[in-house]
């Protein structure tokens, strides 16, 4: 299997051992992205938008665009805020959007209210 490593500076860094994605036989698993140093500063809308701001720059980095996006998972702090992330999320996938799950959990890195990883493919 061949692999690469994706990294760029346009996207938070990673705050531990693991790369902000991997490349793989046509998949790129991006890890979980959070709003990285403004976590906590605004609205969960804001922090969110920021999350998937990241996410989209790790798109670029590899050639590819939330189109590319197979499935994702959202990670809450409170899930009442489901509406609100659920709304900044659709403005980014606005047509066919790739399958998700969402999950309230106790606590993100940082203290973040929102944590968005994906998987996205692309033929080779």
């Amino acid at each position: 299997m061949d692999k690469k490593i994706i990294f760029t500076q346009k996207a938070n860094l990673p705050i531990g051992p693991y790369s902000q994605a991997v490349f793989a036989n046509g998949f790129l698993f991006i890890s979980g992205q959070i709003a990285g140093e403004k976590v906590g500063i605004g609205s969960v809308e804001d922090e969110t938008n920021l999350v998937l701001e990241n996410l989209k720059q790790i798109l670029l980095a590899s050639e590819m665009d939330f189109s590319h996006v197979v499935k994702s998972s959202i990670f809450l702090k409170d899930l009442n805020d489901f509406v609100k992330v659920n709304e900044v999320y659709g403005s980014f996938f606005k047509e066919n959007p790739p399958a998700r799950e969402t999950f309230e959990v106790s606590k993100l890195p940082k203290d973040a209210r929102v944590e968005i990883s994906c998987i996205a493919f692309k033929s080779l």
